[in-house]
């Protein structure tokens, strides 16, 4: 009953370039520090399950077909047209698209052309600084730069995003550093970092949000579940309230991605506060066949305008495919119920059904 005839995809990454042998297609499938149990393979999860269910089709296989004869045919089709059938097969229209991750990943024009869609950049903070140390020779020259970096990147992106809570926790100092304490921090990072080094200096981070609420595009922070050995605890998006709370009132919008296991914290933020929105999508991608569930915890909390669809994928497009069928599944699973109980209308389930599809993530980052 409930239809999302397209989807904005509000976050993720470019898919890879080359083909995958099955045990480097798991280990992009799910992330771990090790090996999968003995006897198992990393298919046996809930997002292995869901791309056995969702994707076989998309390949002229069946449903739920083994992995070894999933990737064999992944091979037979080749890595473009099999990268094609998926994404065309995903109903995503449009994708907003992370470029800052390292690997052999396509750029959003690649993925927008494969996809038949559209796809807009999101510049990622920590990587525009990276990038800017790496030809600046001081520290008066690094902070000069990275200021026009950012307005510069401001002027084509859509949004910016933090992996703040990854490289350091979420628990930061909310207010923003001064010009001298900022001075300091990039003195002793840049002296010690050498070529390449990753920026995880609390001081430089907050800098980097600040500069980013001052540009006025929507700022993404992620927050939950993220690269494997992560302290979680340090990724809980309620630690983000003292900053939510600064950062009100000034014309820039938070959204807070992925969450998981933290969705209800997530989803709570976005209730109490008018610029903070919340991110579904990956945490659906997580749960599979549990997706329903998480989707339902979440729009007990936030309000339905302020809830949007991602993908959260990177490297298989076959994540884009999962994300989408599942959040659809859920969706109808979750409204369906609703209106046959007579709680909702339909009506009303299919606005909201809109809204959280794509309405909400046009409206946040001026797509239209």
């Amino acid at each position: 009953m409930i239809e999302t005839p397209s989807l904005v995809d509000q976050y993720c990454h470019g898919v890879l370039r080359t083909e995958l042998g099955l045990g480097t297609f798991e280990a992009h499938l799910s992330r771990t520090e090790g090996p999968p149990a003995p006897g198992t393979t990393l298919f046996d999860t809930q997002t292995g399950f869901a791309v056995r269910r969702w994707c076989p089709p998309l390949l002229g296989l069946e449903p739920h077909c083994t992995p070894a004869h999933y990737l064999a045919r992944r091979r037979e089709l080749g890595v473009l047209e099999s990268g094609r059938r998926l994404l065309r097969g995903s109903g995503i229209t449009t994708y907003l698209v992370d470029t800052g991750l390292p690997g052999d990943l396509t750029e959003p024009r690649e993925l927008a052309s494969a996809g038949a869609a559209e796809a807009h950049e999101i510049v990622r903070l920590e990587l525009l600084a990276e990038q800017v140390a790496d030809t600046s020779g001081t520290v008066e020259s690094f902070l000069a730069n990275l200021a026009e970096s950012v307005h510069a990147a401001a002027a084509h992106a859509v949004a910016f995003t933090s992996v703040a809570g990854v490289r350091h926790g979420l628990a930061l100092a909310p207010e923003p550093p001064g010009p001298g304490e900022v001075r300091g921090a990039a003195g002793r990072w840049l002296a010690g970092r050498g070529v390449g080094g990753e920026l995880s200096d609390p001081v430089l981070l907050r800098h980097l949000l600040w500069s980013a609420v001052a540009s006025g595009l929507p700022l993404q922070l992620h927050a939950g579940l993220g690269a494997p050995g992560l302290r979680i605890d340090r990724t809980d998006p309620v630690l983000l309230t003292d900053f939510v709370r600064a950062t009100a009132g000034l014309g820039t919008d938070l959204v807070l991605l992925h969450g998981y296991p933290y969705h209800r914290h997530a989803a709570h933020l976005a209730g109490v506060f008018p610029h903070v929105y919340v991110d579904c999508g990956a945490a659906l991608v997580r749960t599979g066949a549990r997706a329903a569930t998480v989707l339902a915890e979440m729009l007990e909390l936030a309000p339905f305008g302020k809830i949007l669809f991602s993908s959260g994928a990177q490297g298989l497009p076959e994540l884009h495919v999962v994300a989408a069928r599942l959040f659809r599944e859920a969706l109808g699973r979750v409204l369906g119920t609703w209106v046959a109980e007579d709680a909702w209308s339909l009506t009303d389930a299919q606005r909201v059904a809109g809204m959280l599809a794509s309405g909400n993530a046009r409206r946040v980052y001026g797509l239209d």
